[in-house]
């Protein structure tokens, strides 16, 4: 693209010189092309002062200058909006007549993925000046260029339009999981539901609970069991066991992670005493803060298993009540309550068996907490498929960008016009140009200043 363009890079400054630095030429680094990549770019993260360009081999290029990152990250494209600098990380192309800046933009984005080939290194990849030089290009007249950048841009600008709104999606997902579980254990989501299997005709303030629900302590309704502490002190020749154990990273919300059960030493009466059984409810005492009672239930996965002291285990005492219900609801708005009533040290919190104990429960019967479980299940299922529809959604969207780049630069987008004036005749008109300038003088070594040579 020599004809076409002028071919540079950037530099940084010496970090060491303060002056260098918090100016108002804006510099490109790898992060501002990451969160700009594909568009323009009109502000950065970073920028340098004159002196800072004028001691470093760094220069001021012009707007329309269209940046590639080479090396660290390879493949971030943007276009300058305004005079920048930029790091060495990219190279650089500042457009003549012959060359729409946009359209130079649009066929590097067209590469894709493919333009990691032209360089070189396994673990770090960079693609060096002689691979960048051999660079071609397509080239349709400007007119048709230009033509192409307007319907790129077009169609560019609806497919962000539409991930725009689908990343709003995930937002909506848990406001309405958050509006389901409300009304689940409000009673609300069953109302008909007792209705027609209990007769029941009685009209409640919202904020109150069902006449037939109780609210009650975890104590109440449950035996709650702390788990073994790791590196426990043992005396001689006590007979020990190696038994799986879960940790508080197998016990997520609303899951277990089982990829990696540890093992540990345990004696036949600790064994016994926390033997993990089906329909058991887990909850964590502590860790980060989010991770207070967080939990799930034990489907026997692991067997034998028990648990670390870090992880609580419930078993609740009302014969046919759904532990998902009690689950369901500890991970809800029972954050709520292990926030107010937990601990906090420097770097950990922890909620205590007594405090877990007293965790208010709203308890209905265990027919109707069957059938709440059942409806928030058949909710987060279908949230579930919204969520992976809306990831789908966003994966097309990219394709749909790379179709139209492809059709773009196979001269299939738009229409080609006869009347246009060929590149070739404009190519030739600019290297004639080129061939009348004067060629520039050069300076002797050793006789430009610091500044000089920068410039």
């Amino acid at each position: 693209m020599y004809d076409l363009s002028v071919l540079g890079t950037g530099h940084t400054p010496s970090r060491s010189e303060s002056t260098y630095w918090n100016g108002e030429i804006p510099w490109i680094g790898i992060r501002d092309a990451s969160k700009h990549h594909g568009s323009t770019i009109s502000d950065t993260s970073q920028h340098v002062t004159p002196e800072g360009l004028a001691n470093s081999a760094a220069r001021l290029l012009p707007a329309g200058t269209v940046c590639l990152s080479r090396t660290a990250s390879v493949g971030y494209v943007v276009q300058m909006a305004r005079d920048m600098a930029t790091s060495q990380d990219f190279v650089t192309w500042t457009c003549n007549e012959g060359l729409d800046p946009r359209f130079l933009m649009y066929a590097l984005l067209a590469e894709g993925d493919d333009i990691r080939r032209f360089g070189k290194g396994s673990t770090h990849t960079t693609i060096y000046f002689p691979e960048v030089k051999a660079f071609h290009i397509c080239l349709p007249p400007i007119k048709e260029q230009r033509r192409i950048v307007v319907k790129l841009d077009s169609l560019f600008e609806r497919t962000r339009r539409a991930r725009e709104e689908l990343s709003q999606i995930p937002r909506l997902i848990e406001q309405y999981k958050k509006a389901i579980l409300e009304a689940a254990f409000r009673g609300d989501l069953t109302e008909d539901w007792r209705r027609q299997n209990l007769g029941s005709t009685l009209s409640r303030p919202t904020s109150e609970l069902p006449s037939d629900w109780t609210l009650c302590k975890l104590q109440d309704i449950s035996d709650i069991q702390s788990g073994l502490a790791l590196g426990k002190k043992r005396k001689e020749g006590e007979a020990l066991t190696v038994v799986p154990y879960l940790r508080v990273a197998n016990v997520q919300r609303g899951h277990l992670n089982l990829k990696e059960v540890k093992k540990v030493f345990a004696t036949e009466s600790e064994i016994k005493r926390l033997l993990l059984k089906k329909g058991d409810v887990l909850m964590n005492e502590g860790g980060d803060r989010d991770k207070l009672g967080r939990g799930w239930i034990w489907g026997e996965e692991v067997s034998p298993c028990i648990h670390q002291n870090h992880v609580f285990r419930v078993r609740l005492k009302i014969a046919g009540f759904p532990p998902k219900f009690l689950s369901y609801y500890a991970n809800e708005f029972g954050q709520d309550y292990f926030f107010s009533e937990g601990k906090q040290t420097t770097n950990l919190a922890s909620i205590s068996k007594s405090k877990l104990s007293s965790l208010p429960v709203p308890i209905p019967s265990a027919q109707e907490a069957e059938e709440i479980v059942k409806k928030i299940e058949k909710a987060l299922t279908w949230l579930g498929i919204v969520e992976r529809k809306c990831q789908q959604a966003i994966h097309h969207l990219d394709h749909l960008d790379q179709a139209n780049l492809a059709k773009a630069f196979r001269g299939e987008l738009v229409p080609q016009d006869p009347n246009d004036e060929p590149a070739s005749v404009l190519l030739e008109r600019i290297r004639a140009a080129r061939a009348e300038q004067p060629k520039p003088t050069r300076k002797r070594r050793g006789t430009s200043t610091k500044a000089g040579a920068a410039a």
